[in-house]
């Protein structure tokens, strides 16, 4: 079904333009580098992009900015955080509006996305008190071993359209508290929010008395992150994005001995046993499949369905499949909004036209919406493919509302065709059998850096280190640990005794 009808360009851009005034951005219009949006497919505002120049007044600023910050106390450092989370909140509505006009997001999930950075600021402030080191026993007598973390430097964040805010967050919320400066290269097709993110904590930093350095924005394409990826002064790259970005952002920062922190694509699946509960599996897996139209790095690829229950939950699927309303993201009626262009569509189109001629068959969904009122635009139903074997395409990640079925026999089979992919980011399992359970949660079982029970593979709580594996990267960013990438840790042996006892019985003069 199709919800109400879609803006027009004309109120997008008042809107946006009414969001940001609200903040306090004034869009300065005349350059050429655009701010679009999926609703209409269509041109907002001619921004202007950071040049070779601009990059290297952020890198200078952010480094002597640093040199500052890391000597503030970590508890000084967290009243920022705290004041941007405050300000976040006040301004909840219009950086909501923003997220929907720039990335496509119904409204549910763009206010869910800015709540996610609130939170995220009240667990940096609670960290900012709790950046434990340790004392380790020492074999010395009169010595003691520590262990302590400081300040790594400048990082550098670049961020994806999909989540055009809230992975900022994660990384600056807790970067900031760490002792680090931050520099931010977002996505090109998501810059109205970026500047409205920058304004606010701009502001909190002007409020609290922090140095403005610490936080800088650069608008751009490939080039400017380009920059930063090589720029020796960068300690940290934190990187969300395809696979195949990172295959090429991770080689170079270690090329000059960097850090990247990379989180990269996902082919997530969810296992469905005999014994799951169907009602909630439905609604966990459409959700998962489903929601931004396909378009997270969490969306439920994979469906493994044991085969003497598949027939029902296709069934049931099928049916909630075609009750989806897709639409205008704006409507509150409306659950999958448009896909973030028609580049996407077309490549969703190309890899079910590789399925089918793998002998796959699409069960519901796959059709073209709104085509007449956004010729521009790229509305979709999501699509539910049953596949025979887990072929290439179905290997392989379309970031688009694509689900493919499979039934298996046995839960070791059902847990090797999960891990029988590239990526390893999110999973889950559909059961009420706590062996099922206990095995897809072990060494055994799930090879993901998520891996849940009974819910979808989207939807991370910001107090758990979010993350994959394989080809997702390795990197952890968020709850949980995670604020160890942007530190760096030191092993401190301090002597107060009157004798100088050398380590493993060594004697020396």
């Amino acid at each position: 079904m199709t919800s109400t009808a879609l803006p027009t360009t004309d109120d997008l851009r008042a809107r946006a333009r009414a969001a940001l005034g609200n903040i306090g951005v004034d869009v300065a219009e005349g350059g050429g580098f655009p701010a679009r949006t999926p609703l209409t497919g269509e041109h907002l505002f001619g921004l202007t992009a950071a040049t070779e120049a601009d990059t290297e007044d952020a890198v200078a600023a952010s480094c002597a900015a640093f040199v500052i910050w890391r000597t503030t106390p970590a508890p000084r450092r967290g009243e920022l955080v705290r004041r941007l989370g405050e300000l976040l909140r006040e301004h909840k509505g219009d950086l909501a509006d923003l997220v929907t006009i720039e990335a496509g997001k119904i409204r549910s999930e763009a206010l869910g996305e800015i709540q996610e950075m609130i939170d995220i600021c009240h667990f940096a402030v609670g960290l900012s008190r709790q950046l434990y080191g340790r004392t380790i026993a020492s074999e010395r007598p009169g010595h003691r071993l520590a262990e302590t973390w400081h300040p790594l430097g400048v990082v550098a964040v670049i961020s994806a359209f999909n989540f055009p805010a809230a992975v900022w967050s994660w990384n600056t919320a807790v970067a900031l508290v760490c002792g680090d400066t931050v520099i931010w290269k977002p996505s090109e097709l998501t810059p109205l929010i970026s500047l409205a993110c920058d304004h606010l904590l701009a502001r909190a930093a002007e409020e609290v008395g922090a140095p403005r350095d610490v936080h800088r924005l650069l608008l751009g394409d490939r080039a400017v992150g380009e920059r930063l990826v090589d720029d020796r002064r960068i300690a940290l790259v934190s990187a969300t994005g395809s696979t195949r970005m990172g295959r090429e952002v991770g080689p170079r920062v270690a090329a000059r001995f960097g850090r990247s922190l990379l989180e990269l694509g996902g082919n997530n699946a969810a296992i469905v046993t005999p014994s799951a509960d169907l009602d909630l599996a439905v609604q966990g897996i459409v959700f998962a499949a489903a929601g931004t139209a396909g378009q997270r790095c969490t969306t439920l690829r994979r469906l493994i369905v044991h085969r003497d229950i598949a027939d029902t939950l296709i069934e049931r699927l099928t049916a909630a499949y075609e009750r989806l309303p897709i639409g205008n993201p704006f409507d509150d009626t409306t659950l999958v909004g448009p896909l973030i262009s028609t580049t996407a569509l077309d490549t969703m189109h190309g890899a079910l036209a590789r399925v089918r001629a793998q002998g796959g068959k699409i069960l519901a969904g796959g059709n073209r919406r709104l085509a007449e009122a956004a010729p521009a635009a790229a509305y979709t139903e999501p699509v539910l493919v049953h596949v025979g074997e887990q072929t290439d395409v179905v290997r392989e990640e379309t970031f688009a509302p694509i689900l493919y079925v499979l039934a298996y026999d046995t839960l070791d089979e059902a847990i090797a065709l999960h891990n029988d992919v590239p990526q390893g980011l999110s999973s889950s399992i559909f059961t009420r059998d706590q062996r099922e359970a206990e095995v897809f949660l072990s060494a055994a079982g799930s090879d993901c850096g998520i891996a849940n029970v009974n819910i979808g593979t989207s939807g991370a709580e910001i107090g758990g280190a979010f993350g994959g594996e394989k080809d997702t990267g390795g990197g952890r960013e968020s709850g949980s640990d995670a604020w160890k990438s942007y530190m760096r840790s030191a092993t401190n042996t301090i002597n107060y005794s009157t004798g100088l006892p050398l380590a493993q019985g060594v004697s020396f003069l």
